[in-house]
């Protein structure tokens, strides 16, 4: 009897062990609830990462497209693949123990990552994930619906937000909540038009699927920040919402979300005001989902300047003192840093007059808010005098006669009738899974795009005739494009993605380095450009490294000193999201998802699959 449960009861110890040590573990998206994308294993370090080689491989079995974040609890990782199911695989080998798959077809899936809990004595253990605007519950043994979770294992997304469910299209995001205790705190993607979601944060219980709490991010009569709004917007104004990433400060009991824009995007005749909490950094409680302070980036957003990036939460020293702060990355390419605990900047920031409207009925505000310090990470202007050296002759005419006619005065400058230059751009700066930070050092590190974008409002005649008896501000769409060449590629000179290094005691640029290339022109022999419009996430481990993948297929290990490229290795399709670190029988991992497919044909996509494939150090 011994000899059957004794190797058990070892590994449970070990397990346990492990997971009360800081960042040991990857349970989480981002690997901690504090969204730190940060490891505290040091087995691969800079004197032997050169040594990496392949230990598994597993396929996705499809063409989808993943940028998932892998989960690993004990022995087992959780990923998906197979059309959008939920697999179970030895975390070991890459061997398959079970998968489940949603109910068909699927429109929409949290395929950036998941979430998992488990109860104290470890008897019960969910994963917490949504699709088609549910919220759904397995067990994470067997991967069998918990049928008490909800109704029969399901929770409607669309309920309980004071709208017809039926007149809502989008209500669940692509990118996994956070759970906290016993609470699951869940965000929202809402469509980018008029009519969409309310974007209220809600916490849901783990074992019932119960709504337990919800802030309304467009607040009601007598709510603060009422006031900021229209009379009523919150029966009819939506977004506002966190589709993208939280992160929670356990021992304080905080969870902070970074809010998107109200919806309509690119024009805000409808909702004068400043539009609080659209566009903020909210502190909340994340028992109760009170407010405990916030802080708004942009005014009355009509760029589409959405928080997309999980705060991040340091320890630094800051004129002699050990203060804990957050730190925010944005769209703009600002830096944002508060004391944790009030939410007061830790360097000025200054409200600075920015360009007027032009739109009828649209009301700018007068000013918005610019971070002394840290200094941006992406560029934040674009002109003629900024294009390609690559560009066609015809496409460098072609756009330095679309740029000397736009209007262009900044990073605020309104969309209107005419061309609007907008940089880094809507997709510009830092985006989810950006930013990872080292908590040893007080570091912060940012993945960020300059992806300059055009925007022009136009009259739609069609949509118009619908909307006869409405507002003036539900009349305007906005036509609007990233700003790409005849070869697909941007007209602003590179690098088009940099990874910058910030020192966070003193707010200064340690380093920046182009991240990644562009195989074309790499194949001419031009380098330092940078990849392509990604979304990839870093990693920082305690070895001294830096690990992410990149869309030109590559994955990479970098010195978090320098930026120095220390190891490289190309997969078979092109990368995502944030790789997993983590320990299993004394031998340290590093995973990546390999599915991202950008840029090929679809003759190209039938040759070449997705697979997670898995680093180690040779046994």
């Amino acid at each position: 009897m011994l000899r059957v449960f004794l190797p058990a009861l070892f590994a449970l110890v070990a397990s346990s062990a492990m997971a009360q040590q800081p960042y040991t573990t990857w349970r989480d998206y981002g690997g901690t609830a504090d969204a730190a994308q940060y490891s505290a294993l040091k087995q691969i370090h800079k004197g032997n990462v050169r040594q990496l080689q392949v230990a598994w491989r597993f396929a996705t079995g499809d063409n989808n497209k993943y940028s998932f974040n892998p989960l690993v609890v004990d022995d087992v990782m959780f990923v998906m693949a197979k059309n959008s199911s939920i697999v179970a695989i030895n975390a070991a080998t890459g061997a398959e123990i079970w998968t489940y798959t949603p109910p068909q077809p699927i429109t929409a899936i949290t395929n950036r990552g998941i979430n998992y809990w488990e109860s104290k004595d470890r008897s019960d253990r969910r994963l917490l994930f949504a699709s088609n605007q549910s919220l759904r519950a397995l067990d994470a043994r067997t991967g069998k619906v918990i049928t008490s979770f909800g109704n029969n294992g399901a929770v409607n997304l669309k309920e309980g937000l004071d709208r017809d469910p039926a007149t809502l299209r989008i209500v669940q995001s692509m990118t996994p909540g956070k759970v906290f205790e016993n609470l699951l705190i869940l965000g929202s993607a809402t469509n980018q038009g008029y009519g969409s979601a309310p974007g209220d944060i809600r916490a849901f219980d783990v074992r019932s699927g119960k709504l337990v709490w919800q802030f309304h991010t467009v607040p009601r009569p007598g709510e603060f920040g009422y006031d900021t709004w229209p009379k009523d917007a919150w029966k009819r104004v939506g977004g506002a919402n966190v589709w993208a990433e939280f992160s929670v400060d356990e021992k304080r009991g905080m969870v902070f979300a970074p809010t998107a824009s109200a919806k309509y995007n690119f024009y805000g005749a409808d909702r004068s005001g400043a539009n609080l909490f659209s566009d903020c950094l909210l502190a909340l409680d994340a028992r109760t989902g009170k407010r405990i302070w916030h802080y708004q980036m942009v005014h009355h957003d009509i760029w589409d300047y959405d928080g997309a990036t999980a705060p991040k939460l340091l320890t630094v020293k800051h004129e002699g003192k050990t203060i804990d702060v957050v730190a925010l990355v944005t769209k703009q390419g600002f830096v944002w840093v508060f004391h944790r605990d009030s939410g007061k900047p830790v360097w000025p920031i200054e409200e600075r007059p920015v360009p007027k409207s032009d739109m009828p009925g649209e009301v700018t505000w007068a000013t918005q808010p610019f971070p002394v310090k840290p200094p941006p990470f992406s560029r934040q202007k674009f002109t003629a005098d900024d294009l390609s050296p690559h560009l066609s002759p015809e496409d460098r005419a072609k756009w330095r006669d679309k740029i000397l006619s736009a209007r262009n005065e900044g990073l605020f400058t309104p969309p209107g009738r005419r061309d609007t230059v907008q940089m880094p751009g809507n997709n510009g700066g830092a985006n989810w899974s950006g930013a990872a930070i080292d908590p040893t050092k007080g570091w912060l590190y940012v993945v960020s795009k300059d992806l300059p974008a055009m925007l022009k409002l136009d009259k739609n005649e069609e949509e118009d005739r619908k909307l006869l008896s409405a507002s003036a501000g539900e009349r305007y769409y906005s036509g609007f494009g990233f700003m790409l060449a005849s070869d697909g590629l941007s007209p602003i000179a590179p690098p088009w993605t940099s990874l910058t290094a910030y020192d966070m005691n003193d707010g200064t640029i340690k380093w920046k380095i182009p991240l990644g290339e562009v195989p074309a022109l790499a194949k001419k022999g031009i380098k330092n450009t940078g990849t392509h419009y990604p979304k990839v996430g870093p990693v920082v481990t305690a070895g001294g490294l830096i690990f992410t993948g990149t869309r030109d297929k590559k994955v990479r290990a970098l010195d978090p000193d320098n930026g120095k490229v220390l190891w490289e290795y190309e997969v078979d399709a092109a990368l995502e999201g944030i790789p997993a670190v983590y320990e299993l029988n004394g031998r340290q991992y590093v995973v990546f998802c390999a599915s991202a497919q950008v840029g090929l044909t679809p003759q190209t996509q039938e040759t070449i699959k997705g697979a997670y494939v898995a680093f180690a150090l040779p046994k």
